[in-house]
């Protein structure tokens, strides 16, 4: 397998790599991750069983995506694919480590740039991804309302409802989601759409990087809203980003929703109390 992959990455750098070194690195709750080094360079390669290639290509696209805005530092794709049972994506090492203020600032200033640059005529991406394992549906869509409530609300309903989950009727919420966001048509800009503080980091040369997108086209304030999910940024994020592209007063009101989405995400993959959070913000929209 490793052999393989060195001849690809030799292949597409058109350098010579030779297999030097393989170090086990974390790779997230999905992924299995490594460091591999050769000929004085490192790469970061993530493997998974073969059936989910489509999940690396689709990483590999939204990488490219926002690599191109020129906005913010991403790791690099490099080549993906299916060798013996597993499948593999190879990205750009990056040096992860630093943190400071100052970092966090200019993150947010160049993700507001990325959400400016990086922009659509309509919502949605095209392909479908994934949101962790979880299938993102992305098909395109003229209003943002409709967008939100069917493909990423209602869908995720519809998989708690095969697990079991006990939630208000799923026509009733979409159609209060679709009501909350009716006077909502924003630019669609294009959102890394997994951004919690594991997905965004600082290289030990200070430089902001964003990673593990579940790219699309959508609100920016969706990258926003998660950012806070989860104890959220530093404070210097946040002025960084208003500094460039100031948020809307409402935002406030659509953040709940917006994070609905990653919370029903979490009960689908992991269950347990996601259940109860889901159901007071399902609540708190209703109401």
């Amino acid at each position: 397998m490793w052999k393989t992959i060195a001849q690809e990455i030799a292949k597409v750098t058109e350098k010579s790599f030779t297999l030097e070194n393989t170090r086990s690195v974390g790779g997230g709750c999905i992924n299995q991750g490594y460091k591999i080094s050769g000929n004085g360079s490192s790469y970061f390669v993530k493997l998974n069983q073969a059936s989910q290639v489509e999940m690396f290509a689709a990483e590999a696209l939204g990488l490219e995506q926002m690599y191109a805005t020129k906005t913010i530092t991403v790791p690099k794709p490099i080549c993906w694919g299916v060798t013996d049972n597993s499948c593999y994506i190879v990205l750009q090492w990056l040096d992860l480590g630093g943190s400071n203020s100052h970092a966090w600032e200019e993150m947010g200033r160049q993700l507001a740039a990325m959400h400016k640059i990086g922009k659509s005529d309509r919502f949605g991406w095209d392909i479908n991804n994934t949101i962790g394992s979880t299938p993102q549906i992305n098909t395109w869509t003229d209003n943002w309302a409709d967008f939100f409530a069917e493909q990423r609300i209602g869908y995720q309903l519809k998989l708690a409802k095969r697990r079991g989950g006990s939630f208000p009727d799923t026509t009733k919420v979409i159609e209060a989601i679709r009501e909350h966001l009716a006077d909502r048509q924003p630019q669609p800009s294009l959102v890394h759409g997994d951004l919690w503080s594991g997905n965004a980091a600082v290289t030990t040369d200070g430089e902001p990087v964003i990673l593990d997108p579940a790219t699309y086209y959508g609100d920016r304030e969706v990258d926003i809203a998660m950012s806070e999910l989860f104890g959220g940024f530093p404070t210097a994020f946040y002025r960084g980003y208003n500094e460039v592209w100031q948020l809307d007063e409402k935002y406030l009101q659509r953040k709940t929703i917006y994070n609905l989405y990653h919370i029903l995400n979490h009960f689908n993959l992991f269950g347990g109390g996601y259940a109860s959070q889901a159901s007071r913000m399902i609540q708190q929209i209703l109401s």
